[in-house]
């Protein structure tokens, strides 16, 4: 039996991760998980996210065991292990070493629709609340191996979610698979605990939603975050699949 195939799919904030999740989730090869580094993080941050407390309690809160689980036996002997990260839970202190064991993937939004939809969330986020530095920092340490981590963007994806699907499924070397265009509406026993605070929208759907440009305007105070997120924003743009 070939070893398993693990997909570490990094994302930001306010992005089509939990869509991508299901997307994932609809292959019967495939075992996902949401976002495993969530209680380490509001454990170390003690930021007050709705229902904090009862994240904590639902998940591991020692990182090194949640890595340690990753790269272990795929849950109900799945093929794929499709691991959904938000890349601001990938704090200073957690080892990035079993990176270097997992497919690493990136999933990014254009920062202006990303930090207007934010704010609702964090009033006054930091570059460091985006998520963007941790994926620089990723992606960069797997380009210094030799490798070219594939990048999908958001709105590509919506604007054809099977073409970019495709074609991230060839760069992992994974057969794609239509079922991943569509899913049950409602939540999943896959979801964490935070998503009857989160998923509200996600759980309507049953496909990928189509693209619609965001026009709301961004405090003038955040135009300096601003600029720094979408340099790194470029970067990781430049290499995405098109």
């Amino acid at each position: 039996m070939p070893p398993a195939k693990r997909i570490a799919m990094w994302s930001g904030p306010r992005n089509i991760s939990t869509a991508l999740l299901r997307s994932w989730g609809s292959r019967p090869d495939t075992f996902v998980c949401d976002e495993p580094f969530y209680a380490h993080y509001l454990v170390r941050t003690g930021l007050p996210h709705p229902g904090a407390d009862e994240v904590i309690a639902s998940q591991e809160n020692d990182w090194s065991k949640v890595a340690a689980w990753l790269l272990g036996p795929v849950p109900d002997g799945k093929a794929i292990f499709y691991q959904k990260h938000m890349a601001h839970h990938l704090l200073p202190d957690l080892d990035r070493g079993w990176l270097a064991e997992v497919c690493n993937c990136f999933l990014i939004r254009e920062p202006r629709e990303m930090l207007t939809s934010l704010i609702h969330f964090i009033p006054r986020p930091t570059l460091a609340d985006t998520g963007l530095p941790q994926q620089i920092e990723i992606f960069a340490a797997m380009q210094a191996r030799g490798g070219r981590p594939p990048v999908i963007d958001a709105r590509d994806v919506l604007e054809d979610p099977r073409g970019v699907l495709s074609a991230l499924c060839d760069a992992l070397e994974v057969v794609f698979d239509e079922r991943m265009l569509s899913w049950e509406p409602g939540l999943r026993d896959t979801d964490g605990v935070w998503a009857r605070h989160w998923y509200g929208q996600v759980a309507k759907t049953t496909t990928f939603g189509r693209y619609q440009p965001k026009n709301e305007p961004l405090p003038k105070e955040l135009s300096p975050l601003l600029a720094e997120c979408e340099a790194l924003y470029k970067r990781l743009h430049s290499q995405r699949i098109r």
